[in-house]
This record gives C-alpha cells, structure tokens and sequence, in this order.
C-alpha cells in the first residue's frame, strides 16, 4: 500500500514499510531526503524544521506517532494533544510531502 494521498497531495503512509518504500524510490531516482520526526502536538519549531527540511532537500518527510515508550509512567497517554487533520494542513503548507502515521 502506498499511502493515501489528501487533498493537499500529501501522502499519508500506515506502515513503516510503505513509507520506506516511496523513500528507497525517491533516492534511487538521486533525491535527497529530510526527516522530521515528531509525537504530534505540532507548533512553530515544528513548523520551522519542516520548512527548513524542504528547503535542503529534495523531499521533506515527518513521522506523526504518539510513542508510548517517550511517556512517562504519571503521563496520561490517552489525554496526549491529536489533531491530525490540522498536523497534516501544518506539514503540507511547510512542505512536507509524506507522513507516516501509524
């Protein structure tokens, strides 16, 4: 499965390996690749290395997971701000091209 694509053209990948997949395919045709993992929760700094990501490399990409492991033990994972929709309009303007989202 390649992702969904929304209507900003940003492609949404569910698994690790289909958005490996459409990465390996993008540097085998030489483009560079940035990466910008984040929990969600996006703001300004977010933002900001995203822009910075597209404006140095070919492709910009970001992760959107809420890792459970980087919540502490009093941490209430499930209160954990998610907004997807939003996150995805953020990347997108910044121009992110693929999102894996888990």
């Amino acid at each position: 499965m390649a992702g969904m694509t929304g209507a900003t053209g940003l492609v949404v990948h569910e698994t690790i390996a289909a958005f490996r997949a459409a990465l390996d395919a993008a540097r085998a045709g030489g483009a560079s690749v940035g990466f910008v993992p984040t929990m969600g929760y996006l703001h300004d700094g977010h933002v900001s290395l995203m822009r910075r990501s597209s404006a140095e490399n070919d492709l910009s990409v970001a992760s959107i997971f809420v890792n459970p492991l980087q919540c502490a033990a009093t941490e209430d994972l499930s209160t954990y701000p998610r907004d997807l929709d939003r996150y995805l309009a953020m990347a997108a303007e910044a121009g992110v091209t693929h999102v894996l989202h888990p």
